[in-house]
């Protein structure tokens, strides 16, 4: 055998070798990494299922349909929580949605500007203030103004906690958008605005949906800053409030002021204040209120993720 011939082999010897050596790497690093993943995932299901074990023995059509009992009476539901908490990510989401989403185009398309800097650095600063301090910041701005507690202080205090998320993950979105599709859109004598709307926000829809859903589970979570805002109400009831307006005859705007400026309460806000009572049928609403939150949640995730595979699907054809 020639020299060359057995440099060859040497060669196609060592490469073999380390093929086999990043394989053997490889597998050992995948197997690691699954059982990192499964020891992270374990404290989760614990968590579900034991919530599910507790929780679901309360469930039932009346859980959700009716209003609650007085203290020791076996029975009762968490509508006026149902209804609350709804009621409060939407007035949050309304407070908090478009502001976010401008914010992050600012941001996204100056970013170096003072106004651009200003608003990055507000939002990091804002994403690190403890959520009591939110509440007790509304309580001074909102509650004392108006002189009682209301579902629109705690909407607006769930909207600043949902800012930060909304508009980080928006202007990371953006920033993520070809810049080939603004450049023509703008090369075509689209003003900056009509771009925003009909090129980039399409093209980010999908990481924007995300990003306002991770700031509605933030804030659908959140018990802290509703205690000094929307403070609780058993008796709030949209339906009532609804017949009563009806019967008398009073205009929509009315019906919205009566609903807005009213104390109301949330799943998580009854579900602190029914673990602390010492009434076991309480005590057992609290955990069947936890799986209605955390199901509320899953249903909301899942509902977009359908949304954005389908969407995905039909941009591809």
């Amino acid at each position: 055998m020639t020299t060359k011939t057995i440099s060859f082999a040497k060669k196609i010897n060592n490469s073999q070798r380390s093929y086999r050596r990043r394989k053997v790497v490889n597998y050992f690093s995948l197997s690691i990494m699954a059982l990192l993943t499964l020891i992270a995932l374990i404290p989760l299901f614990w968590i579900v299922s034991y919530v599910f074990l507790r929780g679901g023995q309360y469930i039932n059509p009346q859980f959700f349909t009716n209003m609650p009992r007085p203290l020791g009476m076996e029975g009762g539901g968490v509508l006026h929580s149902i209804e609350g908490t709804l009621l409060l990510i939407l007035v949050g989401s309304f407070f908090a949605v478009p502001p976010g989403l401008l914010a992050a185009f600012y941001v996204a398309y100056h970013p170096n500007t003072p106004l651009g800097i200003l608003v990055r650095f507000g939002t990091d600063v804002l994403s690190g203030i403890p959520s009591i301090v939110v509440g007790l910041f509304c309580y001074a701005l909102i509650v004392k103004n108006q002189g009682h507690y209301s579902a629109l202080a705690g909407g607006i205090a769930l909207a600043i906690i949902m800012l930060p998320t909304i508009i980080r993950t928006t202007e990371e979105m953006i920033k993520l958008t070809p810049s080939n599709l603004r450049a023509g859109s703008l090369a075509l004598g689209a003003p900056e605005w009509k771009t925003a709307l009909s090129i980039t926000l399409p093209a980010a829809a999908n990481g924007i949906i995300t990003g306002v859903l991770l700031g509605i589970a933030r804030a659908m979570g959140e018990t802290a800053p509703l205690l000094f805002t929307a403070l609780g109400n058993e008796n709030f009831e949209i339906g009532k409030i609804a017949a009563s307006a009806l019967a008398n005859k009073q205009s929509i705007f009315t019906v919205l002021g009566r609903i807005f400026e009213q104390p109301v309460d949330s799943l998580p806000l009854t579900l602190w204040k029914y673990a602390q009572q010492p009434f076991p049928e309480r005590i057992n609403q609290a955990w069947a209120a936890g799986l209605v939150l955390m199901l509320l949640v899953f249903i909301i995730n899942i509902t977009a993720r359908v949304w954005i595979i389908s969407r995905t699907n039909n941009l591809r054809g």
